[in-house]
């Protein structure tokens, strides 16, 4: 099942709280879809990157290939925030230098400077950058999985695309606005616009703004293209934090296509282990109760460190049996 999902969707979007393995499933997601021929964008939206610690590769902000196999491809990309933002703000500078007067510069600059850390900057400038890099994946590879970080700082950035696409229709709708007054002032008093190319640049800016989180919005709402893989372990808070995921997740239109189980206590290694298994029966039961019908693939436990292209080939066998 998990796999005839990923063959089916352009973007995945694997999640759950820290610690249970989000980073493994992704990364042998992306391996076993690449095993099949296709060309594949693996993304970390989490500020502790782990993606270069599993492939045993340097990973930075562009993609880099981590695997060649046949004729697919895993191409991963450790999105830098800081780096983010830094090319946001000097982009967000040179905009001003060109709209504002020479006086207005020193002043712009310094409320650039607060603004840089302000809440909700580091949100942006990641929302930003997956936006960039979904509307470059769907041109350059057949599937984009992004590794997520913890559950509450995704569901935050899955709710900004609406809301920064609104923000940014009523910035150009004043703009709008003021440009139709100062026109007919102009009229009136016989002056001729100063600042056309600037005052057309900025609304080429507002517009490429809006345009790519109207993208990433349509997209990630859009069932037949997107969906949400969420990855838990069989054990009380992990089980209730998936249940919450899937319900937010619903509440922001994101498919819910899936819950990964993972690390299965055996039941045939002795009676600590059996005991473990039958308790997480019970946590099992309460996350099929809950979450209405959605399919749930149950990994193993597995020996040694998932790390490197032969132990995520284990997992992606794993996940392709269960399918």
């Amino acid at each position: 099942m998990l796999l005839t999902i990923a063959r089916s969707r352009r973007i995945l979007f694997v999640g759950g709280k820290g610690g249970v393995g989000k980073t493994s499933v992704a990364a042998a997601l992306a391996l076993a879809r690449a095993r099949e021929g296709a060309r594949v964008l693996l993304v970390s939206t989490d500020p502790a990157h782990n993606l270069g610690h599993v492939w045993g590769e340097a990973v930075a902000d562009a993609p880099t290939r981590v695997l060649t196999v046949g004729g697919g491809c895993v191409d991963a990309v450790e999105i830098d925030p800081l780096e983010t933002i830094e090319r946001h703000f000097a982009s967000v500078a040179d905009t001003m230098r060109h709209l504002l007067p020479e006086r207005l510069h020193a002043s712009a600059s310094a409320h650039l400077e607060r603004a840089r850390t302000a809440p909700g900057s580091h949100e942006s400038a990641v929302l930003e950058r997956i936006a960039e890099l979904v509307a470059a994946g769907l041109e350059t590879h057949d599937l984009i999985v992004f590794d997520t970080a913890p559950s509450g700082h995704t569901l935050r950035l899955l709710a900004l695309p609406e809301q920064l696409t609104g923000w940014t229709e009523t910035l150009l709708a004043n703009r709008d606005r003021s440009d139709r007054f100062a026109a007919a002032a102009r009229s009136v008093v016989g002056t001729r616009d100063e600042q056309p190319s600037a005052d057309a640049q900025l609304r080429r800016t507002l517009i490429a703004r809006r345009d790519r989180f109207a993208l990433l919005r349509s997209a990630i709402t859009d069932a037949a293209q997107t969906s949400f893989v969420v990855v838990a372990i069989a054990e009380r808070l992990p089980v209730a934090e998936s249940i919450d995921v899937v319900r937010q997740l619903r509440q922001l239109g994101v498919d819910p296509a899936a819950v990964v189980v993972n690390r299965r206590s055996p039941a045939d290694a002795g009676p600590l282990l059996a005991e473990r298994r039958a308790q997480e029966e019970q946590h099992l039961a309460v996350l099929r109760d809950a979450t209405h019908g959605i399919p749930i693939t149950q990994v193993p436990l597995l020996p040694g460190d998932l790390a490197g292209a032969e132990a995520l080939g284990a997992l992606a066998d794993r996940l392709a049996a269960a399918t």
